[in-house]
């Protein structure tokens, strides 16, 4: 695997989305209200969605297209839907943002 930085925590607002474009990869990071940061997929695998323009509560994203909740952990769709997304591990060091690939 590979870390790559992608932004200062800073960068990052709260409970907000931000896409990342890493080779082919399209990653949505999160920065939860805790300050902990999670990286998934940007791909609802419903409809495509952008997830990194859904809405973040605890540790889900809600896709903005047809409100799938997902889990930013594991990028498990909650039931009663179905599917998964990638999840990425991050790292925050000094403030700096890294997402493994």
């Amino acid at each position: 695997m590979e870390k790559i930085f992608v932004g200062q925590l800073e960068e990052l607002a709260p409970r907000m989305g931000k896409e990342v474009i890493i080779g082919k990869q399209k990653i949505a990071v999160f920065r939860l209200s805790d300050n902990r940061v999670k990286a998934i997929e940007n791909v609802c695998p419903h409809k495509q969605g952008p997830l990194a323009e859904g809405t973040v509560s605890g540790e889900y994203v809600f896709c903005p297209l047809h409100d799938y909740k997902i889990n930013l952990n594991d990028g498990q769709v909650h039931e009663p839907d179905e599917g998964c997304v990638r999840a990425y591990e991050t790292i925050v060091e000094e403030d700096r943002v890294y997402v493994m690939v």
